[in-house]
């Protein structure tokens, strides 16, 4: 049997059915990835496979990096300046050595996709892989713009920092492309408060929003200039990146006394911290609410937990693990009741690194449920838990506990243009899933219905939420 054959993941004649005809064709809203928008403009095709598959200096896919460390692979040939080559052939050593690893299968399926390659990479099949990819990368189907269109992708939201000036979202934004590129706005250094550098980050911010951010009521009216710039440039979301958190209210005295000791680099108290985030997050539920965004939350993780190598090649570059705060959802519970009191609860997406969440964060959102649509959502299976077993826990779970077929499905929370492919690997489990429903006779063996589960999970339901069309 070929590797990733035309049945990969599906386990039943109904959930191949389902694939090859309601999902395989749908198309892609891609509404969280960190793909650079100047990428994107400028168009350029990469010099070979190691510069887009691995790494080009320290932007690439710490996905993998990880998985070469584990396998004793120098760093010089994972985000060092090696040559090209031989860190393609350390990457075809580590994955003929991850049998069982998604990125066995992303990577055979990303090679079969793209480059019409089905070959077992490995050690002595490098070669062969490596001059075929490269001499397909130098054609004009390769560039940036050529892969999104190729893998069938509408919309595209980037990563992008309140201060950003959104110039290459302008400049395609005037392109006649087949797809959306649009900013999704992370507001992580406005959080950062304990930073050394806050202060000037402030300035920074303050410059591009034209306010003078010298108290906590400016930065909330810097925040909203920038949020209403964003939605200028057809933003609809804003990601916060809340690794820890805990709800503590504050007056407005207290949050002004809290930001001058910050702008000062003065100590601040856990409580003293905590009272700010909650006055920030509060501030972005708000805007959001104002201007119909979505509003998402990546929650529970250990960052940076290597210091030597956060000094060496700094922050996102595969030193990160799962987060262990048992009471989060607690927070975040006190947090949402808070703002549904002050009708500020906008259109929410949760993720959590550590699946042990899950159940408790569905079922808290689920208590603040409004609408004409379903408004609150848990996420997708997230980056350690972005695997066949962790994709099928988190659908089932859904399921279990939720609305299904309102589900937002699949993005690809990631760095690289052959990333696409995950998309289909998300729906070859979707399909299975309720294929071994129909099987067990949990679900009618009714293909026009399930089909359209499948495709409104797939692509309808991501497109109508988030009105990236309207």
């Amino acid at each position: 049997m070929a590797l990733i054959n035309d049945n990969f993941l599906l386990t039943t004649k109904i959930s191949q059915k389902l694939f090859h005809e309601y999902a395989e064709d749908q198309p892609i809203i891609d509404y969280h990835c960190h793909l650079e928008p100047k990428e994107i403009y400028e168009n350029k095709n990469y010099a070979n496979l190691a510069q887009i598959w691995i790494n080009e200096g320290l932007y690439g896919d710490h996905y993998k990096w990880r998985l070469e460390r584990a396998q004793g692979v120098p760093e010089s040939l994972i985000t060092g300046d090696d040559d090209d080559f031989e860190k393609f052939k350390a990457w075809a050593t580590t994955i003929d050595n991850a049998l069982g690893s998604p990125l066995y299968e992303w990577s055979h399926l990303e090679l079969r996709r793209f480059f019409g390659i089905n070959t077992r990479l490995n050690p002595s099949t490098a070669r062969a892989i490596w001059d075929e990819a490269n001499k397909q990368l130098a054609t004009t189907s390769f560039t940036p713009r050529a892969l999104i269109a190729r893998s069938n992708v509408q919309v595209v939201v980037t990563t992008d920092s309140p201060e950003s000036d959104l110039k290459y979202h302008e400049l395609l934004a005037k392109e006649n492309l087949s797809f959306k590129v649009l900013p999704g706005m992370r507001p992580d250094d406005a959080f950062n408060l304990t930073a050394k550098s806050y202060a000037d980050y402030l300035e920074i911010l303050g410059k591009v929003a034209d306010v003078k951010i010298n108290s906590f009521s400016a930065l909330q009216d810097a925040m909203t200039q920038r949020v209403q710039f964003f939605s200028d440039h057809g933003g609809k979301i804003a990601d916060l990146g809340l690794n820890t958190y805990h709800y503590v209210a504050a007056s407005v005295d207290e949050l002004e006394q809290i930001f001058q000791k910050a702008i000062a680099n003065k100590a601040l108290s856990q409580n003293e911290i905590s009272q700010y985030t909650t006055a920030l997050v509060e501030t972005m539920m708000k805007l959001a609410q104002d201007h119909n965004w979505v509003l998402q939350y990546h929650i529970n993780v250990n960052r940076s937990q290597n210091q030597p190598m956060f000094n060496k090649i700094g922050p996102n570059t595969g030193f990160d693990s799962v987060g262990t705060q048992s009471d989060i959802t607690d927070q975040l519970t006190k947090l949402f009741y808070d703002a549904q009191a002050k009708q500020i609860l906008p259109k929410t997406i949760m993720y959590s690194l550590n699946p042990n969440d899950w159940i408790a964060i569905a079922t808290m959102l689920g208590n603040f449920q409004e609408g004409p649509v379903q408004k609150m959502h848990l996420g997708a299976g997230w980056w350690f838990n972005d695997t066949r077993d962790g994709m099928e826990s988190q659908m089932k779970l859904y399921a279990n506990v939720g609305m299904f077929p309102n589900f937002l499905g699949m993005l690809t929370d990631s760095r690289s243009f052959l990333s696409y492919p995950r998309h289909e690997y998300f729906r070859r489990v979707l399909c299975d899933i309720i294929g071994q429903w129909v099987e067990r006779g949990q679900a009618p063996d009714d293909e026009e219905y399930l089909g359209t589960i499948v495709k409104r999970i797939s692509y309808e339901n991501a497109r109508n939420y988030f009105g990236f069309f309207d």
